[in-house]
């Protein structure tokens, strides 16, 4: 008797709690009375030895082979009814509220929720659907596919669970926020300040002070003080402004400013906007150094050889561009990434100043300068034949205006040996016959004489 007693109580404790079916005391019960409480005891009358378990049909037992709604739920995974599942929801959220806090139970009906959660969101219609692409503040969002990358948004600085939440990405700025976020951003497309007004703050760290800012947030206009009440300022190192905790995530970044006056490529903190833009600029060629800081070059050997290569390179376009050859193998494009080198010698990108200082540039570019070397000299005859012949001495190998052992004159750019063009005092012969030859050809003719 004590262990059918024992077998009672546990029985009523795990019966299942959405099981709303009612005895016949509470449908008799009156709307304005209240249920009396009832013991587990009161409540399941004994077992009769010798009578089978489940000879009562109203009675649900649950020995664990009865499916119970704090278990996986196959049935409503397997259901394509949407109303189905938004019912089940509520009902999940109503127990939630019912159980005590911190419970296993509780736990567990959490848990369940998600899942009903997820399985709601690959059911949803398609005509429910958030579109693919919005357009905010010159931002192009599109609505991102993968679910299993941890992000965070950038406006209110939380989490992006993929799994469970819909967000987007701005394809000029990379700007990650929630589909809720989007109505909410203040801040336009840095890429569309990249495409209109590409240059750079060269003023090392502008700091203006707090009260030009009226204690405002640069970005968001959120009060911010340096006490921090009530929010706490955080400076930019490449604007010198204060930007409040969501705005300003102590990202790292090397400022141009401090690389071009200081050759410093030590990273400081920079706000989100500074670094999304900076981050854009990096493979722009806006800094023309040797206006910026010429004696910049006097330091720092490594800018001496990159530029001598560039103009090596530059004089070895020509016959790149009318050689058949080189414009099938496209030899050109071996520079691809960096097409300023092609274009000019003055103009330089904060990457091909990263790259200097780490040494990949001169490895890179000294190896591209040989393979164009050896194709004008060694492998294409039709560009050795544009070679050049020392008008000085009229001796020695043929010379190319990239050799190092040659000069090149500045107006008619002839090549001679470098020797032989300063121990001539500075002066091209080719020059000088040019010179003669116009004299001759616009001098006066003499009186004529009677014969």
């Amino acid at each position: 008797m004590e262990y059918d007693e024992k077998l009672a109580r546990f029985r009523q404790a795990h019966l299942n709690p959405f099981n709303k079916q009612s005895g016949p005391r509470q449908h008799e019960q009156g709307p304005g009375e209240e249920a009396p409480d009832v013991t587990p005891e009161e409540a399941l009358p004994e077992l009769p030895p010798g009578e089978p378990e489940f000879r009562c049909p109203e009675r649900v037992m649950d020995l664990g082979l009865s499916e119970d709604h704090f278990s996986r739920p196959v049935g409503l995974f397997l259901a394509s009814d949407v109303q189905q599942l938004r019912q089940a929801i509520e009902e999940c959220k109503q127990v939630i509220l019912e159980l005590p806090e911190q419970s296993e139970k509780q736990k567990d009906a959490v848990v369940r929720l998600i899942h009903l959660r997820l399985k709601l969101q690959e059911l949803k219609d398609p005509n429910e659907d958030e579109p693919n692409i919005r357009v905010l503040l010159e931002h192009r969002f599109y609505k991102e596919k993968s679910k299993s990358v941890k992000q965070t948004c950038d406006k209110c600085n939380t989490i992006i669970w993929g799994l469970i939440q819909t967000w987007y990405t701005c394809t000029g700025c990379y700007y990650r926020c929630h589909s809720k976020c989007l109505n909410l951003i203040s801040k336009p497309c840095v890429s569309s300040k990249v495409s209109h007004q590409a240059e750079y703050e060269l003023n090392i760290c502008p700091e203006t002070g707090l009260d030009s800012q009226d204690y405002r947030c640069a970005e968001c206009r959120a009060p911010i003080s340096l006490r921090g009440v009530p929010g706490e300022a955080r400076q930019c190192d490449y604007t010198g402004q204060y930007y409040c905790s969501h705005c300003h995530w102590n990202d790292l970044a090397v400022i141009p400013a401090r690389v071009v006056h200081n050759w410093d490529f030590e990273p400081r903190k920079v706000s989100r906007c500074s670094m999304r833009y900076l981050a854009l600029m990096v493979s722009r060629p806006v800094l023309r150094l040797r206006e910026i800081n010429p004696l910049l070059f006097n330091y720092v050997e490594e800018l001496v050889e990159i530029r001598k290569l560039r103009q090596d390179i530059l004089l070895m376009k020509p016959y790149f561009i009318t050689c058949r050859e080189a414009m099938e193998a496209r030899l050109l494009l071996q520079l691809q990434d960096r097409q300023h080198f092609v274009e000019n010698d003055e103009m330089y990108s904060v990457q091909d100043l990263l790259d200097v200082h780490a040494g990949r540039l001169g490895c890179s570019l000294t190896e591209i300068h040989t393979l164009f070397a050896k194709h004008i000299k060694l492998d294409c005859e039709r560009c050795q034949a544009k070679g050049f012949v020392c008008e000085l001495c009229r001796e020695g190998d043929v010379l190319f205006p990239f050799d190092s052992h040659t000069s090149v004159c500045t107006d008619c750019s002839a090549v001679f040996h470098r020797d032989c063009y300063y121990d001539n005092s500075t002066t091209c012969p080719k020059c000088a016959r040019l010179s003669l030859r116009k004299q001759s050809l616009f001098q006066e003719p003499g009186p004529d004489v009677e014969a």
